[in-house]
């Protein structure tokens, strides 16, 4: 049997969320949200964000998160600039084309976008005859690993705000972003840079569900409509609230992305004191080491991951992703037969 460093949601949840799910299954409660798990999750974020006023709403999963936010914001001939990497971009099968909407990518180096890669997306010509950007589409951390700093951050959110867009942070990950040893940011920084993001657990110790935040006080009237019209206002929504109240209990879902990150960072400073290198920093639980490709296939023989781009001179990069469950004896037997198969010739 093989060990799975394809992704951070192979195992279930964390323990704390069966615990409670098992405890109140019995106990009858409101539907539609309005049940004492979420209204205690909606608490909680409205708490870290340090914004009382925030609207927040659980759904299942990122793509409809993206789906829901990016249809309900953006008129038909409105477009969402993203980068080349992002998800909305290469892994959610066209759904934001599918609502009639484009999207404009920014090919970047290291996932992020910046003013100056937006900036030449806005001079359209002539007028009428293109989209008009509407949205910035974010992710943090990025598809490729890497996080946003404050400053960074501060800059897009100024750029948007004077070029009337709306700033969208895809927050799948973000309990490792915010959990990353070079991070500077807080949630409530989030929410007072970003129009719109989202918390998500099933990345982040959770069974199911995101938790979308609109900071923007001018996006929240019906925004509600448009989740019950795309089938997203679940009746159980109990099992979304039990999902963010444990998870937000005493910073536990920042402590297990703290965790997926450690041992990510143990496998890049191993990898690297072997002498590969890296298409991106290794900055959270998602690293991208480039090995020979002879080193992958017996890799594949124990362990799961995806070789991500084909390089030069026969190596690839691949992406290696640690969980909030991975053992750490797992990382250790995984660093022990790399380098019992590596050679002074095969590094890189």
């Amino acid at each position: 049997m093989t060990y799975s460093f394809t992704n951070d949601y192979s195992e279930g949840c964390h323990p704390n969320i069966l615990r409670r799910l098992s405890e109140t299954n019995l106990t009858q409660q409101p539907g539609y949200g309005n049940d004492e798990a979420t209204l205690e999750s909606v608490a909680a974020i409205r708490a870290l964000c340090q914004r009382p006023d925030v609207d927040v709403h659980l759904v299942a999963g990122g793509t409809l998160a993206n789906l829901i936010v990016l249809g309900a914001f953006l008129k038909s001939y409105e477009s969402v600039i993203a980068a080349e990497t992002g998800h909305i971009n290469n892994h959610e099968a066209g759904a934001i084309e599918a609502t009639g909407h484009k999207i404009e990518t920014v090919p970047t180096p290291d996932g992020k976008l910046t003013p100056r890669l937006i900036e030449p997306l806005l001079n359209k010509f002539p007028e009428y005859h293109t989209v008009k950007p509407r949205m910035v589409y974010i992710s943090n951390s990025t598809e490729i690993g890497t996080i946003y700093t404050k400053q960074e951050l501060t800059a897009l959110s100024q750029f948007c705000h004077e070029n009337n867009l709306l700033l969208f942070m895809d927050g799948a990950r973000l309990g490792m972003a915010l959990s990353a040893a070079g991070n500077d940011m807080t949630l409530a920084d989030i929410a007072s840079l970003t129009d719109i993001f989202y918390l998500g657990a099933t990345k982040c110790g959770g069974l199911i569900g995101e938790a979308i935040v609109l900071a923007n006080p001018a996006l929240k009237k019906d925004f509600k409509y448009y989740i019950k019209q795309r089938g997203a206002l679940m009746a159980k929504g109990r099992l979304f609230g039990a999902q963010f109240a444990e998870l937000l209990k005493d910073n536990l879902l920042f402590e297990l992305g703290g965790h997926a990150n450690q041992l990510a960072q143990q496998l890049a400073t191993a990898l690297q004191d072997l002498g590969y290198t890296f298409l991106t920093p290794a900055q959270t639980n998602q690293i991208f080491p480039i090995l020979p490709d002879a080193l992958i296939l017996e890799l594949n023989k124990k362990y799961g991951f995806f070789v991500w781009r084909k390089m030069a001179d026969g190596l690839s990069a691949v992406r290696l992703i640690t969980s909030w469950a991975t053992p750490q004896e797992q990382v250790d037997q995984f660093l022990h037969d790399v380098k019992s198969l590596s050679t002074p010739t095969s590094t890189h």
